[in-house]
């Protein structure tokens, strides 16, 4: 499973175990609780396990519990990365029975890619046994890791640096934050220390909500994305540019145009719908470039982000009325919590013990 929202999976032939909610593995109790729950399951369902897999982020307790385990039984280990893992577990939820592969959209908040970057907005092409990553947002410096997260004006002012506009007096973000802080951001972000690059979704939602004075720090997770979407206008179907330079998507045009309507006075609940419609354009034209390049016509949902109703709903409409298959989670949640069966029938495939 993953670190936060975790679940564990125990699987058996054709039959998958998946957890209850352990929560967020944060200290030794939550640990002992899932370290607990895994051998309840194990004498419950009379399993051993043949193969472990885990999280690619080796400092997850769950990864290390997990590789602790393996070596101490001699058990082969799989790391297995996060958003591949969204992909696998979405393909399972929906039964899907090849190994053939499909156009993933593995949108959430954070999970560690091969690159050692902090991946969150992959468009992956792929199945359970292997992917290939094709597009994602442009990198932006996660400056001071979680400060960035609890803090979404920070994040707000990362994108402006990363799009070469300047932090004037006026804006939301910037009045947020002190002098101090805002100076010490900058050399951050100048100098790349303690500045992890990102490309994930949420923090892209968390930038815009703070853009537009809705929410300034977060007290619980997903909280600036979740009031984004509270405030924005249903109706409105307007949405503002993204570019697609290969296998990066550049948000600097849609900062420029979104600045442009708050400076204009348009409204925040119209500037929130057409943040939110313009991720539903851009995914749609990259999901036709793939169409167009693989004839691949299945397109997979999961990640965090996709718990936005209004993003979910329309994303879905406008793909289907597209004429793609559209693959989107039934019986498990798209958040963190699908992780571990994800994991499980990776391992299952990587390993030569799948079976159509």
């Amino acid at each position: 499973g993953a670190e936060l929202k975790n679940t564990f999976c125990l699987t058996r032939d054709r039959y998958a175990f998946v957890s209850h909610h352990i929560g967020d593995l944060e200290n030794y109790e939550t640990l002992r609780s899932f370290e607990e729950g895994v051998a309840h399951y194990e004498k419950l369902f009379r399993i051993h396990p043949d193969i472990i897999a885990a999280d690619l982020h080796p400092d997850y307790l769950a990864t290390r519990s997990a590789r602790e385990r393996a070596d101490r039984e001699s058990l082969p280990f799989i790391s297995v990365q996060h958003h591949h893992a969204h992909l696998a577990a979405c393909l399972a939820d929906n039964g899907w029975d090849t190994l053939d592969p499909v156009i993933g959209l593995s949108f959430d908040g954070t999970g560690m890619g091969l690159d050692g970057a902090i991946w969150g907005s992959e468009v992956l092409l792929g199945g359970y046994a292997g992917f290939t990553r094709k597009a994602h947002l442009r990198y932006v410096p996660l400056a001071g890791g979680d400060a960035s997260v609890r803090k979404p004006s920070r994040m707000a002012l990362a994108h402006l640096w990363a799009a070469g506009l300047d932090w004037e007096a006026d804006l939301p973000p910037v009045s947020a934050l002190c002098a101090e802080e805002r100076t010490a951001l900058r050399l951050q972000l100048e100098r790349g220390f303690n500045a992890l690059p990102t490309s994930s979704m949420g923090r892209l939602f968390d930038a815009a909500s703070a853009l537009l004075g809705v929410r300034a720090v977060a007290t619980y997770e997903g909280q600036a994305a979740v009031e984004l979407e509270a405030c924005l206008d249903p109706d409105e179907r307007g949405w503002y540019p993204l570019e697609i330079r290969g296998e990066e998507i550049d948000p600097s045009p849609l900062w420029s145009a979104l600045l442009a309507d708050w400076r204009a006075g348009v409204s925040v609940s119209i500037c929130a719908a057409r943040f939110h419609n313009s991720i539903t354009a851009v995914t749609l034209e990259i999901c036709q470039q793939l169409r167009n390049e693989t004839s691949i016509n299945s397109v997979a949902l999961s990640g965090g982000v996709w718990q936005n109703r209004s993003l979910y709903t329309h994303t879905l409409k406008t793909l289907q009325n597209a004429k793609f298959n559209v693959l989107v989670h039934h019986r498990l949640p798209a958040n963190d919590g699908c992780i571990s069966l994800g994991q499980a029938v990776v391992a299952a495939a990587q390993s030569g013990y799948w079976k159509n």
